[in-house]
């Protein structure tokens, strides 16, 4: 009996080993299982991943298709537009379109304290300007807070008001200086940078609040916009000249190039503004304007028959120099066609050639009793001066402005100065340098 149960714990022994084994291979089977089941979620997860990446390229794409469509449609639309533009162009309806050009320029006048100068400023203004308002946009820039001149300013619908209130101290920079000039130089670079940065103008007119302007006046700033933007050697345009008086003119067609920055009615370009307004000098900015190494050789265009009249006898400068050289300026009367003008004698080289033919074709003469030779000669005249005393002396003769800045003439160009004598008659006032330069000697 013994020996049968030891039998029966031997038999049972081997029939447990087979399943051992088989749970042993069965176990590994699993684990082997399981090992390729995460292989196969992770490449899942891969591959999932890949997917969402494609799907987002492909969602990329698509949108850079449209994109490419949707600016192909517009192009098409921009090249149907410019066509249907030019051919109402071609049939004379340029007025239907007329207001979607861009304004010129802007027109500003700079005022502070003098309501009543203001008020016949703009009147002159809206007399030349109501018809091409849009293209030349007027604004009043007041420095202060004087109500007369807000109110006036503002009693005008067909303008925009801007105030400059300054309230920062001023410390002048030599003893005896007048403030007003230190304020003038703060509210014209603010004025200036609103204009150009805030509003985007491309230019800018700059008046003053004494001033009045011509029938031609934006017919010519028009003309001067297109030669400001082509020739670099530009750097404003203006509608002064400093020797405009009466019996110094002649020819309202006639405009000259000169290296003496004229101001008192000029265009300015966003460019140009660029570079002078994070230097703009504390005061006297006019002054600071013809020095060599802020034009830095650049020129101005201005007319031989003012644009513009100055009536101020009372303001900052306090009425200097106003009856001898301001008062008797000559307003140009004469409604000039400036589009048929051929301006390109004003090109840089061009000029050369020009004036040089003036001035070879005049008759030479020289000395401090220079005034008594041109009453006895016909024709044209230049007359020599050696340095500025000498220049003083023979332009006190005359009646022309006398006044240098940094070695400049005013009006002058290359040296050279020319007014109308007597009529017709051109004298110029002529350095050795200017000679040489022009190849006359």
């Amino acid at each position: 009996m013994g020996k049968c149960f030891c039998d029966y714990r031997y038999l049972l022994l081997i029939a447990t080993l087979p399943f051992i084994y088989i749970q042993i291979r069965l176990f590994a089977t699993q684990s082997q299982y399981a090992d390729r089941l995460a292989v196969a979620i992770d490449a899942e997860t891969q591959c999932t991943g890949q997917t969402r990446l494609l799907i987002d390229q492909i969602s990329q794409q698509r949108g850079r298709i449209l994109s490419l469509e949707e600016r192909r449609r517009q192009d098409q639309e921009c090249k149907h537009l410019r066509a249907l533009v030019q051919d109402l162009e071609r049939k004379n309806l340029k007025k239907f379109v007329g207001d979607l050009q861009v304004p010129v320029a802007a027109v500003v006048v700079m005022a502070c304290n003098r309501a009543d100068y203001l008020d016949r400023t703009i009147k002159s203004i809206l007399k030349y300007q109501r018809t091409v308002a849009k293209r030349y946009p007027l604004f009043i820039s007041q420095d202060g807070s004087d109500p007369h001149v807000k109110s006036k300013a503002l009693s005008y619908d067909q303008l925009t008001y801007m105030q400059h209130l300054d309230y920062e101290p001023v410390h002048t920079e030599r003893p005896g200086e007048l403030i007003a000039y230190y304020k003038i130089a703060r509210h014209y670079k603010w004025a200036l940078d609103e204009l150009f940065y805030k509003h985007g103008f491309k230019r800018v007119i700059i008046l003053e609040d004494d001033m009045e302007i011509a029938p031609d006046f934006f017919d010519y700033f028009e003309a001067g916009a297109s030669i400001l933007d082509n020739d670099k050697s530009i750097m404003a345009i203006s509608s002064w000249n400093d020797n405009g008086q009466r019996q110094f003119v002649h020819d309202p067609y006639v405009l000259y190039r000169s290296d003496f920055f004229p101001g008192l009615g000029w265009m300015l370009s966003k460019s140009t503004w660029d570079e002078l307004s994070p230097k703009w000098p504390k005061a006297y900015w006019d002054d600071w304007l013809r020095l060599k190494e802020n034009h830095k050789g650049r020129q101005f265009i201005r007319p031989e028959v003012c644009r513009t009249y100055n009536f101020g006898e009372h303001g900052s400068s306090m009425g200097q120099f106003f009856k001898q050289y301001l008062e008797p300026i000559k307003l140009n009367d004469v409604q000039v066609d400036w589009k048929s003008m051929d301006l390109s004698y004003l090109k840089e080289d061009k000029h050369v050639e020009y004036f040089s033919n003036m001035l070879k074709n005049a008759t030479p003469t020289h000395g401090a009793d220079a005034i008594l030779k041109v009453n006895n000669i016909g024709g044209d005249v230049r007359i020599l001066y050696r340095d500025q005393s000498e220049f003083e002396i023979i332009a006190r003769k005359f009646g022309i402005f006398e006044e240098w800045k940094d070695g400049v003439p005013r009006t002058a160009y290359k040296g050279v100065v020319v007014f109308r004598y007597q009529g017709q008659r051109r004298v110029f006032f002529v350095s050795p340098d200017s000679l040489r330069e022009f190849g006359i000697i």
